[in-house]
Protein backbone atom coordinates (compact mmCIF):
# COMPACT_ATOMS: atom_id res chain seq x y z
CA UNK A 1 0.00 0.00 0.00
CA UNK A 2 1.93 3.43 -1.14
CA UNK A 3 1.45 6.51 1.05
CA UNK A 4 3.47 8.47 3.28
CA UNK A 5 4.38 5.64 6.08
CA UNK A 6 3.56 1.59 6.12
CA UNK A 7 0.05 0.16 7.05
CA UNK A 8 -0.51 -3.73 6.80
CA UNK A 9 -3.58 -5.22 6.39
CA UNK A 10 -2.75 -6.52 9.89
CA UNK A 11 -2.55 -2.76 10.82
CA UNK A 12 -6.16 -2.03 9.15
CA UNK A 13 -7.44 -5.46 10.55
CA UNK A 14 -6.67 -4.22 14.33
CA UNK A 15 -8.64 -0.63 12.83
CA UNK A 16 -11.43 -2.11 11.93
CA UNK A 17 -12.04 -4.85 14.90
CA UNK A 18 -11.52 -1.20 17.00
CA UNK A 19 -13.89 0.17 15.00
CA UNK A 20 -16.63 -2.46 14.86
CA UNK A 21 -16.46 -2.66 18.52
CA UNK A 22 -17.66 0.61 18.97
CA UNK A 23 -20.08 0.24 16.20
CA UNK A 24 -21.14 -2.61 17.77
CA UNK A 25 -21.96 -0.84 21.33
CA UNK A 26 -24.76 1.39 19.65
CA UNK A 27 -25.89 -0.84 16.70
CA UNK A 28 -29.24 -1.28 19.00
CA UNK A 29 -29.98 1.55 19.04
CA UNK A 30 -30.50 1.83 15.48
CA UNK A 31 -32.66 -1.31 15.01
CA UNK A 32 -34.43 -0.14 18.00
CA UNK A 33 -35.73 2.75 16.09
CA UNK A 34 -35.53 1.19 12.25
CA UNK A 35 -35.95 -2.25 12.94
CA UNK A 36 -36.30 -3.13 9.08
CA UNK A 37 -33.45 -1.26 8.18
CA UNK A 38 -30.86 -3.84 7.75
CA UNK A 39 -27.76 -1.49 6.03
CA UNK A 40 -26.17 -0.77 9.51
CA UNK A 41 -26.16 -4.31 10.47
CA UNK A 42 -24.79 -5.14 7.03
CA UNK A 43 -22.29 -2.70 7.00
CA UNK A 44 -21.33 -3.92 10.63
CA UNK A 45 -21.04 -7.30 9.30
CA UNK A 46 -18.85 -6.55 6.55
CA UNK A 47 -16.31 -4.48 8.98
CA UNK A 48 -16.37 -7.90 10.94
CA UNK A 49 -15.92 -10.23 7.59
CA UNK A 50 -12.50 -7.79 6.84
CA UNK A 51 -11.25 -8.35 10.51
CA UNK A 52 -11.63 -12.35 9.93
CA UNK A 53 -10.09 -12.56 6.64
CA UNK A 54 -8.06 -9.30 5.87
CA UNK A 55 -9.88 -9.27 2.36
CA UNK A 56 -10.92 -5.45 1.45
CA UNK A 57 -13.41 -6.09 -0.78
CA UNK A 58 -16.21 -4.18 -2.64
CA UNK A 59 -18.54 -5.25 0.20
CA UNK A 60 -16.98 -3.26 2.96
CA UNK A 61 -16.86 0.01 0.35
CA UNK A 62 -20.97 -0.51 -0.59
CA UNK A 63 -21.99 -1.47 3.19
CA UNK A 64 -20.56 1.46 4.70
CA UNK A 65 -22.44 4.27 1.70
CA UNK A 66 -25.48 2.17 2.69
CA UNK A 67 -25.32 2.73 6.41
CA UNK A 68 -24.41 6.14 5.96
CA UNK A 69 -27.70 6.75 3.73
CA UNK A 70 -29.54 5.22 6.39
CA UNK A 71 -28.08 7.31 8.96
CA UNK A 72 -29.55 10.17 6.63
CA UNK A 73 -33.19 8.79 7.13
CA UNK A 74 -33.57 8.04 10.60
CA UNK A 75 -35.96 9.36 12.77
CA UNK A 76 -33.46 10.73 15.53
CA UNK A 77 -30.16 11.96 16.38
CA UNK A 78 -28.98 9.36 18.13
CA UNK A 79 -30.07 6.42 15.60
CA UNK A 80 -28.54 8.42 12.94
CA UNK A 81 -24.71 8.51 14.91
CA UNK A 82 -25.30 4.74 15.86
CA UNK A 83 -25.73 3.89 11.75
CA UNK A 84 -23.13 6.21 11.14
CA UNK A 85 -20.83 4.76 13.60
CA UNK A 86 -21.84 1.46 11.73
CA UNK A 87 -21.09 3.00 7.99
CA UNK A 88 -17.65 3.75 10.22
CA UNK A 89 -16.68 0.33 10.71
CA UNK A 90 -17.37 -0.82 7.21
CA UNK A 91 -15.26 1.59 5.76
CA UNK A 92 -12.17 1.77 8.52
CA UNK A 93 -10.62 -1.31 6.30
CA UNK A 94 -9.62 1.77 3.96
CA UNK A 95 -7.66 4.01 6.24
CA UNK A 96 -5.09 5.43 4.28
CA UNK A 97 -1.46 6.04 5.21
CA UNK A 98 -1.03 9.09 4.80
CA UNK A 99 0.01 12.10 7.02
CA UNK A 100 -3.67 13.83 7.54
CA UNK A 101 -5.36 14.30 10.23
CA UNK A 102 -8.41 13.68 8.57
CA UNK A 103 -7.61 9.99 8.68
CA UNK A 104 -8.08 9.73 11.99
CA UNK A 105 -12.30 9.85 11.80
CA UNK A 106 -11.07 6.14 10.71
CA UNK A 107 -10.10 5.47 13.59
CA UNK A 108 -11.67 7.69 16.47
CA UNK A 109 -14.99 9.03 14.86
CA UNK A 110 -16.72 5.43 15.90
CA UNK A 111 -15.80 5.39 19.89
CA UNK A 112 -16.48 9.66 19.90
CA UNK A 113 -19.71 8.68 18.16
CA UNK A 114 -20.65 6.12 20.82
CA UNK A 115 -19.18 9.01 23.53
CA UNK A 116 -21.51 11.66 22.32
CA UNK A 117 -25.13 9.36 21.96
CA UNK A 118 -24.15 8.64 25.80
CA UNK A 119 -24.12 12.27 26.39
CA UNK A 120 -27.43 12.94 24.21
CA UNK A 121 -28.53 9.73 25.91
CA UNK A 122 -27.36 9.81 29.68
CA UNK A 123 -25.82 13.56 29.64
CA UNK A 124 -22.14 12.13 30.40
CA UNK A 125 -20.00 10.61 27.62
CA UNK A 126 -16.91 9.45 29.66
CA UNK A 127 -17.67 6.53 30.98
CA UNK A 128 -18.31 5.70 26.78
CA UNK A 129 -14.43 7.76 26.32
CA UNK A 130 -13.01 5.19 29.27
CA UNK A 131 -14.45 1.96 27.46
CA UNK A 132 -12.92 3.07 24.33
CA UNK A 133 -9.14 3.79 25.73
CA UNK A 134 -9.59 0.77 27.65
CA UNK A 135 -10.03 -1.09 24.27
CA UNK A 136 -7.46 0.53 22.27
CA UNK A 137 -4.65 -2.20 22.06
CA UNK A 138 -0.89 -1.72 21.57
CA UNK A 139 -0.99 -2.13 18.22
CA UNK A 140 -3.78 0.21 17.95
CA UNK A 141 -1.80 3.47 19.80
CA UNK A 142 1.19 2.33 17.36
CA UNK A 143 -1.28 2.87 13.87
CA UNK A 144 -2.62 5.87 15.88
CA UNK A 145 0.68 7.49 16.91
CA UNK A 146 1.65 7.71 13.09
CA UNK A 147 -0.98 10.26 11.85
CA UNK A 148 -0.66 13.78 13.15
CA UNK A 149 -2.60 14.63 16.11
CA UNK A 150 -6.48 15.73 15.36
CA UNK A 151 -7.36 18.99 15.71
CA UNK A 152 -10.04 20.99 17.95
CA UNK A 153 -12.95 20.36 16.09
CA UNK A 154 -16.23 22.50 16.68
CA UNK A 155 -18.76 19.73 16.64
CA UNK A 156 -19.54 17.72 19.58
CA UNK A 157 -18.05 14.54 17.76
CA UNK A 158 -15.07 16.08 16.59
CA UNK A 159 -14.06 17.41 20.19
CA UNK A 160 -14.39 14.48 21.56
CA UNK A 161 -12.59 13.19 18.45
CA UNK A 162 -9.95 15.47 19.86
CA UNK A 163 -10.54 14.46 23.33
CA UNK A 164 -9.98 10.63 22.83
CA UNK A 165 -6.92 11.16 20.48
CA UNK A 166 -4.92 13.07 23.60
CA UNK A 167 -5.95 10.62 25.75
CA UNK A 168 -4.64 7.62 23.62
CA UNK A 169 -1.23 9.00 22.57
Amino acid sequence: MAGDFELTTEDLQVVARYVAESAAEVLPIFAAECPDDPRPRLALDAAWTFVESGRRTKLQRVTSLDAHRAAKSAPSEVARLAARCAGDAASAAYLHPLLNAAQVGHILRAPATVARIAELLEGDGEAALDRAVSRATPELIDVLRRYPVVPVGQSPVASLMSTLDARLR
